[in-house]
């Protein structure tokens, strides 16, 4: 919201001598965020004065048109006599009033002006355009021509006021009343301590059966629809130069008369309007939802199919606006044919959330879509609607209908119950009753009560339904800044739990191996699984969706950490990293079985366990997983070697990684699924309570899934299940067993089909072997016509040692035959060789 200073002295009776920085530390200080103070015209230096265009010659002997003319500027040249000023600019006429700047006066931007010769003459100044004098579009699109009545050699830097400051403030969603000056200026008299002249305060006449005819046909959608009729408007009449200028300070740019003034009572009162050319309305208006597939072209030109959720304005033909957005091009009031003589203006409110859907869904943010989205004062419809009809008949010529037309549904104020200290015990300091309902009452509340205050909060703060929202209230009107900093004690005996434990130890392992973490938002569009391969019925599919997305592209919660990861990775290879190895461990989301609808907790105490229990059961199921990425060179090339490119291997390793410092075996076997290329897929697993359970999956990418997502050649990733990993863990990893007698180390090679996994042997090895065995280790996997088409050769190396005693060589013979007979019993292994 931008803010003129000139304009928001209007409201307030700031001292003389404020500035506009002044006023930005005082706003800042109550909570609003002013980000910057625009000085407007401030290394602007006349002479700029008002002239009249007494004859023009067109130059034609030049590539482009150019025009010499004879200025009158009255006494400021010093002589009294015309101006000779060459000017490219068509948009003028002779008699035409204009703005002209004289030679010493200095321009924005440091421009300095001086007679110069030019196109074979002197010029003697400038005829000037808005944008040369930083008033930016005045939609003019050439020099300023300004109304007939101005007087020749008025000061135009007071005409146009084009000296002042501006206060460019971020609203929050939850202060909606700040976009608007009434808000601003309420703010501003609050932080001052001084009265605020409310232009909201407006004699309006009571509604009457004779106005222009309105249907509400979903009052839940709009609670309040103000319609009056203003006839006999000049179609030739145009806007004031300060009205055009208050709102191009504002951001704004000036279009027309009718339009403008929708404009700038909107500004003025946060109210957004909307005046229908009455020519062109046929029949009663009507608010209702639209049916689905209906059409409408709004103003921008661009036609448009509704949806059944949106609310839309309508006539007897049918929707003729889209409500609370934008109106509809077959009521638009059109000055370029100048016809317009009647018009009906809407103040209207809506709902919050159904404008915001509807504004997101079309991809059509406005102004007033914007203030409707976080929240107008219902209130000022009526005064919104007046204040219109009195500037349409003072600027317009127009004459005010008789008839009021007022459509409201019943509604009954808010009201809060607060204990007088408790924005005392929020913020840790004594304010007291008085100065409590002191401040609620400069925010716009009605107090009663003593120990136990009864609040009805004002019709232009929707924002304000808990106690806490008053406390902060108070907070920030006390200051910020005279809060004490107090340090929290935090309750003894509470460390990380098992899960954070993990979740830390993950992370440095995977950071200790070489992998740069790449946080990402949890969020994915459900077309990233159709280019993952998943099948229709995987689970991966079921999908948690956001009624409110901060993005259309990606309106749920995602399944699975690889579609951030990979788009992370896709970016920074399309910058020049090319070798690359990225992690994230984090949440993913899906949807529980049965539906709940999630309470709303208490914030003036400690939930209970069962309110807790509750609403963690209306939450989707949330696992831990972890997951990485991998591209490019694993191993770097230098003097000590070739280097070696990263693949699947290296992807399983990580997931080895994650089960070591879990403290638990992860099984490993070849398996397919979903992006992963199917030759090139292992499945992991763990085993919990005695069953072998599938907790993710690493390998290279299928290169159908590289090509659809544009990732660089062999790109290989895993993702597993972390919550799965401490559920099949034995506690705390322990440290390794120091031994000082020496190891006995046998290795043995068996021959299997093909179809055996080497996790199965393995499996049968460490079994048979029993306590004695220290580590197994595979080291060498051999295939040849000798051993069979359908055979394989695996050789392991089995170290053996006793915590007590140096082990003989029967001892560990009998342990390695042990092992290979538990081996050849479930995997029909046989020893090689033999």
């Amino acid at each position: 919201m931008r803010v003129p200073l000139s304009w928001l002295w209007e409201y307030v009776d700031l001292p003389a001598t404020e500035t506009g920085r002044d006023v930005q530390a005082k706003l800042i200080s109550a909570g609003l965020e002013v980000e910057t103070v625009e000085p407007l015209g401030a290394d602007l230096k006349g002479p700029l004065v008002v002239g009249q265009v007494l004859t023009i010659e067109e130059l034609t002997e030049f590539k482009k048109p150019i025009r010499f003319c004879t200025v009158a500027v009255g006494t400021a040249n010093g002589t009294g006599e015309p101006q000779e000023i060459v000017c490219g600019a068509r948009n003028f006429a002779v008699g035409d009033k204009v703005v002209v700047v004289l030679p010493g006066a200095v321009l924005p931007g440091n421009f300095a002006i001086a007679a110069r010769k030019t196109y074979g003459k002197t010029s003697h100044g400038m005829i000037c355009s808005g944008d040369e004098l930083g008033m930016g579009d005045d939609g003019s699109g050439g020099i300023i021509v300004l109304p007939p009545e101005v007087e020749v050699g008025t000061d135009a830097i007071e005409l146009l006021q084009l000296v002042d400051e501006v206060l460019d403030i971020a609203v929050t969603p939850d202060r909606g009343y700040a976009l608007s000056m009434r808000g601003v200026a309420r703010e501003t008299a609050i932080a001052y301590g001084l009265p605020l002249r409310d232009p909201a305060l407006l004699d309006v006449p009571a509604p009457n059966a004779f106005g222009y005819p309105v249907q509400v046909s979903d009052p839940m959608g709009c609670d309040r629809f103000t319609a009056r009729t203003v006839t006999g408007l000049d179609p030739d009449a145009h806007s004031p130069i300060w009205l055009r200028r208050r709102l191009q300070k504002a951001g704004m740019r000036p279009i027309s008369l009718a339009v403008d003034i929708t404009n700038y009572v909107m500004l003025e009162l946060g109210q957004p309007l909307h005046a229908y050319d009455r020519s062109r309305v046929q029949g009663t208006i009507g608010v209702r939802r639209a049916e689905q597939g209906e059409k409408l072209t709004t103003l921008d030109g661009v036609k448009r199919t509704l949806n059944a959720e949106d609310l839309v304005i309508t006539d007897d033909r049918g929707p003729i606006g889209l409500a609370g957005v934008m109106g509809g091009a077959n009521t638009e009031i059109d000055d370029t044919e100048g016809t317009t003589t009647e018009v009906v203006v809407e103040a209207a409110h809506f709902d919050a959330i159904s404008i915001a859907r509807t504004a997101r869904r079309h991809k059509l943010a406005s102004e007033a879509s914007k203030r409707f989205e976080r929240g107008v004062d219902p209130q000022a419809a009526s005064a919104a609607a007046q204040r219109t009809v009195d500037l349409l008949v003072l600027l317009a010529g127009g004459t005010a209908d008789a008839g009021v037309t007022e459509v409201i549904a019943p509604s009954a104020p808010h009201s809060i119950t607060i204990p007088a200290n408790h924005p005392d015990k929020v913020a840790g300091v004594d304010y007291g009753r008085e100065t409590v309902v002191r401040r609620l009452q400069q925010v716009g509340c009605d107090v009663y009560g003593q120990d136990e205050l009864i609040v009805t909060v004002p019709s232009w703060r929707p924002d304000l339904t808990d106690p806490n929202d008053l406390a902060e209230e108070v907070i920030r009107l006390e200051g910020y800044e005279n809060l004490p900093s107090t340090l929290p004690k935090p309750p003894a005996g509470l460390g990380l739990t098992d899960r954070q434990r993990l979740h830390r130890r993950v992370g440095r392992a995977l950071a200790g191996a070489g992998y740069v973490e790449s946080p990402n938002y949890p969020f994915m569009g459900e077309q990233v699984l159709d280019q993952f391969g998943l099948a229709d019925d995987d689970p991966n599919r079921k999908v948690v969706k956001l009624v409110n997305p901060l993005s259309d592209e990606e309106p749920a919660l995602r399944t699975t950490l690889l579609p951030g990861l990979l788009q992370a990775l896709r970016r920074n290879d399309g910058r020049g990293s090319h070798d690359l190895a990225l992690f994230e461990t984090g949440l993913v989301f899906h949807p529980r079985a049965e539906l709940r609808i999630a309470g709303r907790l208490p914030v003036d105490r400690r939930p209970t366990d069962e309110e807790i229990a509750s609403l963690t059961a209306a939450l989707p199921v949330q696992p831990r997983h972890a997951a990485v990425v991998l591209a490019g060179a694993r191993e770097q090339a230098g003097w000590w070697g070739k280097g070696r490119p990263a693949d699947w291997a290296d992807a399983i390793e990580a997931a080895r990684i994650l089960a070591r410092e879990a403290g638990t075996e992860l099984l490993v076997r070849s398996g397919q699924y979903g992006p992963w290329h199917p030759g090139r897929c292992a499945e992991l697993s763990v085993v919990v309570d005695g069953t072998q359970r599938v907790v993710g999956h690493a390998g290279e990418l299928h290169p159908r899934v590289l090509k659809a997502l544009g990732l660089p050649a062999r790109t290989c990733a895993m993702e597993l299940d972390l919550d799965a990993l401490e559920e099949a863990s034995s506690g705390h990893p322990k440290g390794p067993k120091i031994s000082t007698f020496p190891v006995a180390t046998q290795d043995v090679a068996l021959v299997v089909d093909k179809a055996v996994p080497h996790a199965d042997v393995r499996a049968a090895l460490r079994e048979g072997a029993g306590e004695l065995l220290e580590s197994i280790r595979l080291f060498d996997e051999y295939e040849s016509e000798q051993l069979g088409g359908d055979r394989k050769s695996l050789a392991y190396a089995l170290r053996f040692r006793a915590d007590d005693r140096t082990l003989t060589v029967d001892e560990a013979s009998a342990a390695r035959d042990a092992a290979v007979a538990l081996a050849t019993e479930r995997t029909g292994a046989v020893l090689r060789g033999a």
